[in-house]
């Protein structure tokens, strides 16, 4: 795994990209110390794996009960 600057990952990026979709990870440094790493999609995707939301899924996630009452008021008349 390479170390890179922030400075210089910012001047190389499409390189560092290009080197993670090989699979080949980069640390980037600010001051010396770690601060972040690139790594592939599959990777990050093992780490952090995307769970696609149902409109089902969210709405069953809503704290309160769901009570409807329909109006039973008598409508207005209309001369047409």
């Amino acid at each position: 795994m390479q170390k890179v600057q922030v400075r210089d990952a910012k001047a190389t990026l499409s390189a560092l990209i290009e080197a993670a979709e090989r699979g080949e990870p980069t640390t980037i440094t600010r001051h010396g110390k770690p601060a972040a790493v690139l790594v592939p999609i599959s990777d990050a995707e093992k780490l952090y794996p995307v769970r696609r939301r149902t409109l089902l899924d969210h709405l069953l996630t809503y704290p309160g009960g769901v009570e409807l009452e329909r109006d039973q008021t008598p409508l207005r008349s209309i001369d047409l």
